[in-house]
């Protein structure tokens, strides 16, 4: 599914040690948060100018829903288009927007002849979480409510990354209210989530040696994006979207690093996911949080992944995703550990 041979495993490493010296990211705080969006918005000077010079056509969009209003970045290639995708960007929920992924957007609808839909969803320095997913949960369902009337009846599919990936799940638990829209999503490709916002194992074990993200403070991180609330208000979904009803949930493809301190996040949602629908899991090698940013061959495989996964959903959105092939044990293999899961009966 994913050839990962012994040259991206050894420039994964090579990446990795000087990763081991570069900054760990937090859950920012307020101050933090502002200074590094602040930052971010600088980078992005001539981010529309790039895009028309690629064939992209960007336009900005106001979606609505119950007196509720999200402005959107619409991405729309130079092909035919044969769908659409919601993305939902990463940022640890306190940083980002919806430019943070022109390129890999771009990427994806130049692959895939998809039109690309991305959130600039509030930020959590200023809202609760809550208030990120309802953002979320408007653009999805103007989205999927003919918001678009040119692409009125394609496939959507949902795409995360990081927080994203959390939000994207619980937009899809909170779509179930509209059977009907929840019934037009084609599939969920989700990348690195986190889907228990009062920390997984995995998350809870993170020390100083975490590559990216600073281990130690990642459950402190959680707690302050959750103020007031105890673990167990934490778990309550959609906020927590691993301990949710994921019956009625569209076919998914997960993706997670061996490295990555929430990976238990992934590999329990992917095991409660089947009991819905197919669900095809990647398990990478040597790769830690946020891998997909990072120009290695891995990276470029894993997005090929996806540019495939999501074709093959526009192709046959009522059917079942292209077959994982069953599980590749890791020792002595360069692969990573692949697991297709078709939905329990």
């Amino acid at each position: 599914m994913i050839n990962i041979d012994q040259n991206d495993l050894s420039e994964a490493r090579r990446l990795n040690r000087r990763l081991a010296w570069s900054p760990r990211f937090p859950v920012p705080h307020r101050l933090g948060a502002w200074l590094m969006q602040s930052l971010l918005v600088l980078s992005q000077s001539g981010a529309d100018r790039k895009l028309r010079r690629a064939g992209i056509r960007v336009e900005a969009r106001t979606a609505a829903a119950d007196g509720a209003t999200v402005s959107l970045r619409l991405l729309r290639p130079s092909t035919p288009v044969r769908g659409v995708v919601l993305d939902i960007h990463g940022g640890g929920w306190a940083i980002g927007n919806a430019r943070m992924n022109d390129a890999l957007n771009a990427a994806l609808a130049e692959a895939c002849g998809v039109a690309v839909v991305s959130v600039d969803y509030r930020l959590a320095s200023a809202t609760p979480i809550s208030g990120l997913i309802e953002d979320c949960l408007v653009a999805a369902r103007w989205v999927l409510g003919g918001g678009l009337p040119e692409y009125r009846g394609l496939p959507v599919v949902l795409v995360g990354e990081s927080a994203g990936a959390h939000l994207a799940a619980a937009t899809l638990l909170e779509l179930k209210r509209w059977p009907d829209l929840l019934g037009r999503v084609a599939g969920a490709v989700l990348y690195y989530g986190v889907y228990d916002l009062a920390g997984t194992d995995s998350a809870r074990r993170a020390g100083p040696a975490t590559l990216v993200l600073k281990g130690p403070r990642l459950i402190t991180g959680l707690q302050r994006l959750t103020p007031g609330m105890s673990d167990d208000q934490r778990r309550e979904p959609p906020l927590s979207p691993l301990y949710g009803d994921l019956r009625g949930l569209p076919p998914a493809l997960m993706f997670v690093g061996e490295l990555d301190p929430f990976q238990d996040d992934t590999l329990r949602m992917a095991e409660r996911w089947r009991e819905a629908a197919e669900v095809e899991l990647h398990l990478l090698p040597e790769a830690p949080h946020g891998f997909i940013h990072f120009n290695t061959g891995m990276a470029s495989k894993v997005l090929a992944r996806g540019h495939a996964w999501i074709c093959s959903r526009l192709a046959d959105p009522a059917g079942q995703a292209e077959a994982g092939g069953g599980v590749r044990p890791a020792g002595g293999s360069a692969e990573p550990h692949t697991i297709s899961m078709p939905p329990l009966t």
